[in-house]
C-alpha cells in the first residue's frame, strides 16, 4: 500500500503496452481528450458528481501515475476517494486562451481551438522522475464558457488507461448520468481492470525467438524505406492539431454500401483514399514507387480471456503494420481492397497478438533515439485508423438533444511518436465524421487541410 493525500492507495504495476503509452505522453502522444458541446450551462455540483461516479464505477479513472527513479518503472496509485477538481474557465478566461492560441486563426471554430488546447496541455509532463512522491492524476475535467450561451465539457484522460473504445464508453456513462441527474445503474466500485497482456489467451503471444527476431529486423528495416508527406517544419517544437472530414448521409451511405458489397471495411477504403492523395500530394510520375505504411488498430475486448464488455475501462487495442507500395494510377477500391486484405490475413495469422510486444519495443525505440525516424520527425506510419468507426445509434442522439448536446468529439494527442495522421472515425446521425489528428508544425495546417479535401474528393468521385 501507498499512500495519496492522506489515503491509502492500491498499486497496480503498468502492463507492457500501458508503459509504452507512459512513456510516449511525455512526448505528448497519448492525450486523449473527450470533448462536448452544449446549449446550456451545465450544472457543476451534477458535473462534479457524475464524474466521482465513473471514478466509483472505474476504479483505474482515479488513478494517479506514479514513477519510481531507482527501478525505472511506472505505477499505477489507485486511492480509495477520487480527488478530481473540475476546472472552470469563465467567458474571459475562455477567449483569452481562443485568442492566445498559437496561429488559431480566424478560420477554425471556437470549440476546435479548444480541443487543441487540451490536447496540447499536458498535466503528465508534470510527474516529477526525481521523486517517487509525486504523482499524477489520469483523468482530468474543464468547462469552458464561450460566446453565445454556449460551453465546451472536456475530459482529459491518459491514454494508458482509455482508448477509443473506452472513451465511448465514458461518453455514454456521463450523458446517462447527467441526464438521469446522477443516478447510474452501477454505483458499486468494481475491482481494479488489469493489463492487456494479462488476458489474452494462453499462447496467442508466444512466438519463437528467431521468428522474433527476423520480424523485428523486418520492421526496423522496412521503416528506412518509408514514404511521408514533405516536412514544412521538422525542427520547432509540435503540437497537435486537427482536420475533420466530414461526408452527407447520401455520400456515407454509398461509401458504407460500397465497403458491404466488396466485403471489406471502412478502414480499408479511408487508408486507401489518404494513401492516394498523400501520393498526389507530391506530383509524382506514374511508375515511381513509394512505400506507405498503415497502422490499424483493433479492439481485442471480444478476443481475450475472459471477455471484456465495451464498458471495461483500460487500454485494449492492439496494432497491425502493414506497408503498400504505390506507383501511381491506383483505382480506389482496388487499392482498398488490397489494403483491407493484408490487414485482415494479418489479423487471421494472430499478428496482432504476436507482434504486441514487437511494436512497444520499437515505440519506446523511436521515443529514446528519435534519429531512427526520418528528420527525427517520429513518424512511425503514414496513417493510423480504427478496424471499425464508432457508430451512434439513435437513443444516443436523443439523449444528446435532451441534454442540449450540439456536437462532440474526441480523439487523441500524436504530436510525439505516432503517425503522421491519425483517423478517429464516428458514424453519426448517418453521416461519417472524422477527427483527423496531426503533429504541427510538422505538418501545416494548409497542407492537411489539402490533403483531407483530396480525401474527401477521392472517396466522393468512387460513389
Amino acid at each position: 500500500m501507498a499512500d495519496t493525500g492522506g489515503s491509502p492507495a492500491k498499486i497496480r504495476p503498468v502492463g507492457g503496452t500501458e508503459n509504452s503509452w507512459c512513456k510516449a505522453v511525455s512526448g505528448g502522444t497519448g492525450i486523449t481528450v473527450l470533448f462536448i458541446l452544449v446549449t446550456r450551462k451545465p450544472d457543476f455540483n451534477l458535473l462534479q458528481n457524475s464524474i466521482t461516479k465513473l471514478q466509483i464505477t472505474h476504479p483505474i479513472l482515479r488513478a494517479k501515475l506514479n514513477f519510481d527513479p531507482s527501478t525505472s518503472t511506472f505505477t499505477f496509485l489507485i486511492p480509495c476517494f477520487s480527488s478530481l477538481d473540475l476546472h472552470s474557465f469563465d467567458l474571459q478566461s475562455t477567449n483569452s486562451i481562443i485568442q492566445s492560441h498559437f496561429g488559431g486563426g480566424s478560420n477554425v471554430d471556437s470549440f476546435q481551438i479548444l480541443l487543441e488546447h487540451e490536447l496540447n496541455n499536458n498535466p503528465w509532463l508534470n510527474l516529477d522522475r526525481s521523486d517517487s512522491s509525486r504523482s499524477v492524476d489520469v483523468m482530468h475535467a474543464s468547462v469552458y464558457e464561450m460566446e453565445g450561451g454556449k460551453w465546451a465539457v472536456m475530459l482529459k484522460v491518459h491514454t494508458g488507461v482509455c482508448d477509443r473504445t473506452a472513451a465511448v464508453a465514458l461518453m455514454k456513462e456521463l450523458t446517462a448520468l447527467m441526464k438521469n441527474d446522477g443516478v447510474g445503474n452501477d454505483d458499486e466500485a468494481r475491482e481494479v481492470s488489469v493489463g492487456v497482456e494479462e488476458c489474452i489467451p494462453n499462447g496467442k503471444m508466444s512466438k519463437p525467438f528467431w521468428a522474433r527476431g527476423v520480424d523485428m529486423l523486418g520492421y526496423s528495416l522496412n521503416s528506412f524505406r518509408l514514404s511521408n508527406l514533405e516536412f514544412v517544419d521538422p525542427n520547432s517544437e509540435r503540437c497537435s492539431r486537427v482536420v475533420r472530414l466530414l461526408l452527407d448521409s447520401d455520400h456515407t451511405t454509398k461509401l458504407l454500401e460500397g465497403c458491404k458489397t466488396r466485403g471489406i471495411k471502412l478502414c480499408g477504403v479511408l487508408s486507401a483514399a489518404a494513401l492516394i492523395a498523400a501520393r498526389l500530394s507530391k506530383s509524382l510520375l506514374d511508375g515511381e514507387w513509394e512505400k506507405y505504411a498503415v497502422v490499424t488498430l483493433i479492439d481485442c475486448r471480444k478476443l481475450l480471456e475472459p471477455v471484456l464488455s465495451n464498458h471495461h475501462i483500460g487500454f485494449y487495442h492492439s496494432a497491425i503494420l502493414n506497408t503498400h507500395d504505390l506507383k501511381g494510377g491506383e483505382e480506389l477500391w482496388e487499392l482498398a481492397r488490397r489494403t483491407y486484405t493484408s490487414f485482415a490475413d494479418a489479423k487471421n495469422s494472430n499478428k496482432h497478438f504476436l507482434d504486441m510486444a514487437d511494436l512497444n519495443f520499437l515505440m519506446c525505440r523511436a521515443i529514446e533515439n528519435p534519429g531512427l525516424t526520418p528528420s527525427s520527425s517520429l513518424r512511425t506510419s503514414f496513417i493510423s485508423v480504427f478496424e471499425d468507426p464508432v457508430i451512434d445509434n439513435d437513443e444516443a442522439n436523443e439523449k444528446n438533444k435532451e441534454l442540449g448536446i450540439e456536437d462532440y468529439l474526441g480523439c487523441a494527442s500524436t504530436h510525439g511518436v505516432g503517425p503522421t495522421i491519425a483517423i478517429f472515425d464516428t458514424i453519426r446521425h448517418g453521416k461519417l465524421d472524422c477527427a483527423c489528428v496531426y503533429p504541427f508544425p510538422l505538418h501545416s495546417r494548409e497542407q492537411m487541410q489539402s490533403l483531407i479535401d483530396d480525401v474527401k474528393r477521392i472517396l466522393i468521385e468512387c460513389l
